[in-house]
């Protein structure tokens, strides 16, 4: 399956309500008039896509119509298309440093994915032929570590852990004088992501950073924020926060596929200069994907439906 079918296939459900809303929007009268607007700015936010960055596509899209003198179903959704791949920008697909240890540090609340990703990406750079180690530095729960247990058992991937309550930063250190001694290539450190205690999170992956620069001071360090794409507007205030008390230099929006939200990508993208690197499309091993901002819109709104929707 292609990189866009497996978009098309993960967006199924945001797909199938926008183009079911749109088409009640418009079976009327065939075209946009203020009424309808108001109409598709709100099956926008309901989709996700969040009452800022709504503001913005409607502002633009009232724009166009003005001065081009157009209200057609297919002008509408063209525009709107165009538009969400401008907020989205260029892709910016993550690429590994080669000849240097490649330090993935791992982000985000509990609960959004971010150990399964970690597993994830582990097989995508075994298959790469890279060496790969994992470092379960979520020793605050015990399932964190038992998960990537499973997923470093699964991917043929050592995997440095200790018992639940230990240091996370002692289990960093382990795994990066672990990653030197093995000439490692890919060292992916999974943290924890208790955002109860701000204070504490901060503390955390402070002394975690400054133990990978201290140690590691050659290796290319990345952190990646991981996004549950389900918890909606919590996305931003999550990408705000991990944004304010980590190094942020990149963005994993998983869970697509789960429910009919997807216009989220577009919101947070918005509302952050961060890339978005992967995306969650799906539970298996295979359905993390790079990030594309034209296949997720074309996945979103795909052109042979806009066709159908002008003859009506």
């Amino acid at each position: 399956m292609g990189l866009f079918d497996k978009f098309k296939q993960g967006m199924t459900k945001t797909r199938d309500f926008l183009m079911h809303q749109v088409e009640a929007i418009t079976a009327s009268l065939g075209f946009f008039d203020e009424e309808e607007l108001d109409d598709l700015e709100m099956t926008l936010i309901q989709a996700d896509l969040g009452a800022a960055t709504t503001d913005k596509l409607m502002e633009n899209l009232r724009s166009q119509m003005k001065s081009q003198g157009k209200k057609s179903t297919e002008f509408v959704l063209k525009t709107l298309k165009e538009s969400m791949v401008d907020i989205l920008g260029e892709n910016q697909t993550f690429e590994l440093v080669p000849g240097k240890l490649n330090i993935i540090l791992m982000v985000g609340v509990n609960g959004t994915g971010k150990t399964t990703t970690s597993g994830k990406l582990a097989l995508r750079y075994k298959k790469q032929g890279k060496k790969v180690l994992l470092c379960a530095a979520d020793t605050f729960r015990a399932a964190a570590i038992e998960q990537l247990e499973v997923w470093a058992e699964r991917t043929d991937t050592p995997l440095i852990s200790s018992h639940t309550g230990a240091d996370p930063a002692a289990v960093v250190y382990d795994s990066i004088q672990s990653a030197k001694a093995r000439d490692t290539d890919v060292l992916i450190i999974d943290t924890a992501g208790r955002l109860h205690n701000k204070k504490n999170l901060m503390d955390e992956l402070g002394k975690i950073e400054r133990i990978i620069r201290r140690e590691a001071p050659d290796a290319a360090i990345e952190s990646f924020l991981v996004l549950d794409a389900t918890s909606g507007q919590n996305a931003i205030v999550q990408t705000h926060t991990f944004t304010d008390i980590a190094n942020v230099t990149g963005l994993i929006i998983t869970k697509l596929d789960g429910n009919a939200k997807g216009g989220i990508a577009v919101a947070v993208a918005d509302q952050s200069s961060l890339p978005i690197y992967f995306a969650g499309l799906g539970e298996g091993a295979e359905d993390l994907v790079d990030f594309d901002s034209k296949y997720f819109v074309d996945s979103l709104l795909p052109d042979e439906a806009l066709a159908e929707l002008a003859k009506q």
